[in-house]
């Protein structure tokens, strides 16, 4: 497989990925996390304070926000997400989808897609944020402590499995043959009861989220496959988890 590295021409994108199995939660439930998410994450950048209910087109955009977040508008998103055929029977145990976006134009917008109170045996629920592609709002955001803040947030209000922010570059270096249970990002969440996080070489920094977790930020500077020291730490750092169990499927 060959990655593309960065380029001035083409830049990286970044995401943020939060991942849990089944769990089963009405749209109230679910209401009242993704609540919690977006109040949380108004903290990190005003850029994501401010989110619009999906619309037919891009002009109507801004015309129906969603912030401040309010309880009922959500569980009923929620509601209208359900998985059901085409003319057929609700899927309960498949759970809601929300997609909605921050209303900017198409390469300084950030979009979230959240899929929750899915049960099936084996089901994924997430939450997933797509950040802006270039501009200022993108380079204030593809820093450290912006993604820190990100993944702090979707650990305390999702209390997934795990949480990966990173670039789509490093995504597919870390997940070459796409078979990886966990992507270890440039900014890390795993729950704390995968077990302990091993001593990590430096520069890494390993930082306890409450009581529900440990994150790990691997590089205080932006982490980039370019750099080949950075690709070798995060190489070696895979390999500490891995041998400490701590990089397997989601379970709960």
């Amino acid at each position: 497989m060959t990655v593309k590295l960065e380029s001035e021409t083409y830049p990286d994108t970044y995401f943020a990925g939060a991942y849990w199995g089944p769990r089963k939660e009405p749209p109230e439930e679910c209401a009242r996390r993704a609540a919690d998410f977006l109040n949380l994450l108004a903290k990190c950048d005003p850029f994501l304070a401010h989110w619009y209910m999906p619309t037919k087109s891009r002009k109507d955009a801004r015309k129906y926000p969603l912030m401040p977040p309010d309880l009922t508008t959500l569980a009923e998103m929620f509601r209208r997400g359900v998985n059901r055929e085409k003319g057929g029977p609700v899927f309960e145990d498949l759970g809601f989808s929300f997609w909605f976006d921050n209303g900017g134009p198409d390469r300084d917008c950030a979009d979230l897609r959240i899929h929750c109170g899915g049960y099936a045996e084996g089901f994924s629920n997430s939450c997933f944020l797509s950040l802006p592609k270039q501009g200022a709002n993108a380079e204030r955001l593809f820093t450290a402590p912006a993604l820190d803040c990100v993944v702090r947030s979707m650990a305390l209000a999702w209390e997934p499995e795990w949480v990966a922010a990173m670039s789509r570059t490093h995504r597919d270096l870390d997940d070459r043959d796409g078979k990886a249970d966990v992507w270890l990002g440039w900014v890390t969440y795993l729950a704390r009861h995968r077990g302990t996080v091993p001593p990590l070489p430096a520069p890494v920094r390993i930082e306890p989220v409450e009581d529900k977790g440990t994150l790990i930020v691997l590089t205080p500077e932006r982490f980039t496959v370019a750099n080949p020291e950075h690709v070798a730490l995060a190489r070696r750092v895979r390999e500490l988890l891995e041998r400490a169990g701590l990089m397997k499927p989601a379970t709960s």
